[in-house]
């Protein structure tokens, strides 16, 4: 059995811990990109967009549609690279406090 007053050390380097990692989280970057480099979407750590960079050929005001679509692949495909750079760069260290990102 643990001791208590062991358990509150335990929470205050996890707390560290988890501190440390949404800074982290902030500098981390990665993009996805669709229809051959036409859209490219760049998130940061906490999955927010901070870039979109659109080629000129593929804003037809006739195919909207298609534009739309090229954006959600491209912000799929940046989703799926910032999981992976937040796994690799902070899987180590939460690995080590015991604590992991739900859905990653």
């Amino acid at each position: 059995m643990m001791n208590p007053l062991e358990m509150l050390k335990d929470l205050g380097g996890m707390k560290e811990q988890l501190q440390k990692a949404q800074e982290q989280l902030g500098t981390i970057t990665a993009s996805g990109s669709s229809g051959g480099n036409m859209v490219t979407v760049t998130l940061n750590g906490k999955f927010e967009i901070v870039d979109i960079k659109l080629d000129p050929i593929c804003v037809d005001n006739r195919d909207v549609p298609m534009l739309q679509d090229l954006i959600r692949a491209a912000h799929h495909a940046a989703m799926v690279n910032i999981q992976e750079q937040i796994k690799s760069q902070l899987g180590p260290m939460m690995a080590a406090s015991g604590l992991s990102f739900p859905g990653l």
